[in-house]
């Protein structure tokens, strides 16, 4: 059991013809169950043609059409992005995970308008994707560092998903789903979405939450688990304090009016029931805890 995506999952990559979309796809084909999960690519201009024996079309409703795939992975170019994430809404997938980095937010607001009342859950942009280990990964993730377990993850940051999937591992836990939601200011699932996806899932034992500074996302999601979370959550905040009105790493990050702050974040966090670590390198230990 797994949240999101499973070895049973059918994918199309969006971009497939570009450099970006080849290696990930070739990565992602060669990953467990890959080669049977990714199935279609989508390039205007391009359908007929075959990438490494996976068919192209022109659109992503034909390619549906054409194999029945519901989930689309999208690495097109910002300008074009979300035009992207909205034939794959259109053309009625249920999944769309968008890595691309860079879409303007005018266009991801439009975007998240169009979305209202359709059936589709994004992922993105600007995200490493979604993994279920030993299953399927879908995204640009390191494969090799992931192991089937019981830790859910889910994190706003690429690079700390995979520090904090590193430090499971170095205590010896898997994980059931890893989720990277991305840092942008308009984008798909939140926290909160996630958190109540893996407090169903019978074989999340325990998630690791990652934030960083910016917005409330975070908070939201440390209110709603202490009412309603049955399995225990590890915390972390990543990200120095910046001067109110400036922007720290992700185009989300950003602290207004004193809020938004590592430090309030993970205090909200820890009165919420959270077992918070301020140092990355304890985040594998603080989950074997939890979990004993």
């Amino acid at each position: 059991m797994a949240i999101l995506i499973n070895k049973n999952t059918r994918v199309i990559t969006q971009g497939i013809t570009g450099k970006t979309g080849q290696f990930h796809t070739r990565a992602c084909a060669a990953y467990a169950n890959g080669a049977q999960c990714f199935i279609a690519g989508v390039t205007p201009g391009k359908g007929g043609q075959q990438f490494e024996g996976i068919p192209i079309y022109d659109t992503v409703l034909e390619a549906r059409a054409a194999t029945g795939a519901t989930v689309s992975v999208i690495y097109v170019p910002p300008a074009h992005a979300a035009a992207a994430i909205g034939e794959a809404v259109d053309a009625g997938v249920d999944l769309v995970i968008c890595i691309t980095e860079g879409i303007p937010v005018r266009d991801m607001i439009r975007t998240r308008y169009r979305m209202r009342d359709r059936k589709a859950i994004l992922v993105g942009p600007n995200c490493p994707g979604v993994i279920t280990p030993d299953e399927i990964k879908i995204g640009i993730m390191p494969g090799h560092i992931h192991r089937q377990g019981p830790v859910g993850v889910v994190s706003r940051s690429g690079t700390l998903t995979y520090e904090a999937v590193g430090q499971l591992m170095e205590t010896g836990l898997g994980q059931s789903t890893c989720v990277g939601i991305g840092g942008d200011p308009v984008n798909g699932l939140k926290h909160l979405d996630v958190m109540k996806m893996f407090n169903e899932d019978p074989h999340t034992e325990a998630v690791v939450m990652v934030g960083e500074i910016g917005g409330s996302d975070e908070e939201t999601a440390a209110r709603w688990i202490k009412d309603n979370m049955v399995k225990p959550v590890v915390g972390f905040i990543a990200g120095v304090t910046a001067p109110p009105g400036k922007r720290m790493g992700h185009a989300g990050a950003i602290i207004s009016g004193g809020k938004g702050t590592a430090e309030a974040k993970l205090a909200v966090m820890e009165e919420c029931g959270i077992r918070i670590t301020r140092n990355p390198a304890e985040i594998g230990k603080l989950a074997r805890a939890v979990l004993r």
